[in-house]
């Protein structure tokens, strides 16, 4: 194991932590950079701006209308976010709202065939960006890094849900 390292005033992590903190603040900061994302939209052939993107793949992976507090919740943003992005992404045809079989009225919001069509070539372009970026990793590495990648999610999300259940109430 890895000697501790010093991460903050009073608090010693091992320096594995200290470089996978690291490398993911790199892969996120590259992921999200502006001009990376109009490089995708261009060559996906999709103008939809940066911060529509998280919440038409969360629509296209969840298959089922939202409702817009739910998509807040789930994309960790305001309620006043996703109203001003749905609007959007309605107005470009992508999305719609539609009545909440469970209350009439509440509404949701649903993906339509054109949104699936753009996300689809969203993720095509970026899986081809990687796909090309890890051109010399052997299919073996690659699956090595898809594995470990989704334990590492799983083992986040649930120690959230665990920090989330063991916090103390408003």
């Amino acid at each position: 194991m890895s000697p501790p390292q010093s991460a903050g005033p009073g608090d010693d992590v091992p320096a594995d932590i200290v470089e996978i903190e690291r490398a993911l603040t790199r892969v996120a900061h590259m992921l999200t950079r502006h001009r990376r994302h109009d490089r995708t939209v261009a060559a996906a052939g999709v103008p939809v701006d940066r911060a529509a993107v998280p919440l038409l793949r969360l629509l296209a992976d969840t298959g089922e209308p939202m409702r817009p507090g739910e998509l807040a919740a789930r994309l960790a943003v305001e309620a006043p976010h996703v109203s001003r992005l749905v609007q959007r992404l309605e107005k470009a045809g992508y999305v719609e709202r539609v009545p909440d079989a469970h209350d009439r009225r509440a509404q949701r919001v649903r993906l339509r065939a054109e949104g699936r069509d753009a996300v689809e070539c969203i993720r095509a372009v970026g899986r081809r960006w990687m796909h090309e970026a890890l051109g010399s990793w052997s299919e073996g590495e690659r699956r090595l890094l898809a594995e470990l990648v989704n334990r590492m999610v799983d083992d986040f999300l649930a120690h959230s849900a665990e920090r989330d259940h063991h916090a103390p109430g408003p």
